[in-house]
């Protein structure tokens, strides 16, 4: 791991809470409010970690180790990630698996937390949010299928990293496919409008935050902390794609990464400024299209 991608970890770390302000800010300037400040999810994750945490009787161990379990998965998720554009800290051939394999962990933490507090309301959203990742996982996995076509590489390192900028000029139109799709599930993984809507206070139509209505304090200042890193991992994600910087110097490489990531989640405030929410029967249709776009990434390279 080189020294740039050691400090990229930490500015991630650090910064994770100002993407979900920046789409805020965006969604708010664009349909004429003033919208809370960029740095508001920190004011809130310092109220929510000096507040004390309220259990049901009903919950047991399982509802108190979903929200660390949330937040562990992603952080070992995002050590796959060549945040620099070359090497990341942790990488092998088909660590692709285990990189899905720790969000689908969180998820399924996150799941099992909503059902043990035996809420009927909270297993709706639960079952919600299951039906959801049955489109995204796949649509997942055709991404990274297409990228390990496009590079020949089967690790993370190589898929975002050297392998990828080479890759380009042979098969950008693949990846740019790729990239869209990849877009496509971050507003998904992420509870983005159109498939949700994060601010909704409406019960026939929360899916993420149903199930996160018991929880309280430093449980959900983790889990809120969870979503803002899994949304920019994502970032990350759809940055190295479009953007890759293996030929960059380190710093340079970092900062069009953070650049990248702004860009990113200002997109994502467009969006939800010009679109609504879609009816829960036309969310797999997206997601489906979404997996087409990378299939088609596929089919170009495979011909």
């Amino acid at each position: 791991m080189t020294r740039e991608g050691l400090v990229a970890l930490g500015i991630l770390g650090v910064t994770a809470p100002v993407v979900p302000g920046i789409v805020v800010k965006t969604k708010s300037l664009l349909t004429g409010r003033r919208g809370a400040p960029v740095l508001q999810l920190y004011y809130d994750l310092w109220k929510l970690v000096r507040k004390g945490t309220v259990y049901s009787r009903t919950t047991t161990w399982v509802f108190r180790a979903g929200p660390v379990v949330v937040l562990a998965s992603l952080i070992v998720a995002t050590l796959f990630l060549p945040l620099d554009g070359r090497e990341a800290p942790a990488s092998f051939a088909g660590d692709l698996v285990a990189f899905a394999g720790l969000l689908a962990l969180g998820r399924f933490a996150l799941v099992l937390a909503g059902l043990d507090t035996g809420s009927s309301f909270e297993g709706m959203g639960a079952s919600r949010e299951v039906t959801i990742a049955t489109f995204a996982e796949p649509t997942l996995f055709l991404c990274f299928i297409a990228l390990v076509l496009a590079t020949g590489d089967l690790s993370l390192s190589g898929m975002l990293g050297t392998p990828l900028a080479a890759a380009w000029p042979r098969a950008g139109a693949s990846l740019s496919l790729v990239g869209v799709s990849l877009f496509v599930l971050l507003l998904a993984e992420n509870s983005r409008v159109p498939v949700d809507d994060p601010a909704t206070h409406l019960e026939l139509t929360m899916i993420h935050e149903v199930i996160v209505l018991d929880h309280s304090g430093p449980d959900l200042a983790l889990i809120l902390y969870g979503s803002a890193l899994k949304l920019a991992l994502f970032g990350v994600l759809v940055v190295s794609v479009f953007v890759p910087r293996a030929g960059l110097s380190g710093p340079a490489a970092v900062a069009v990464l953070f650049a990248g990531l702004g860009v990113v989640a200002v997109a994502v405030g467009v969006v939800e400024s010009v679109m609504a929410r879609l009816r829960l029967t036309r969310v797999p249709q997206l997601l489906v299209g979404a997996a087409a776009l990378a299939l088609f990434g596929i089919i170009l390279q495979l011909h």
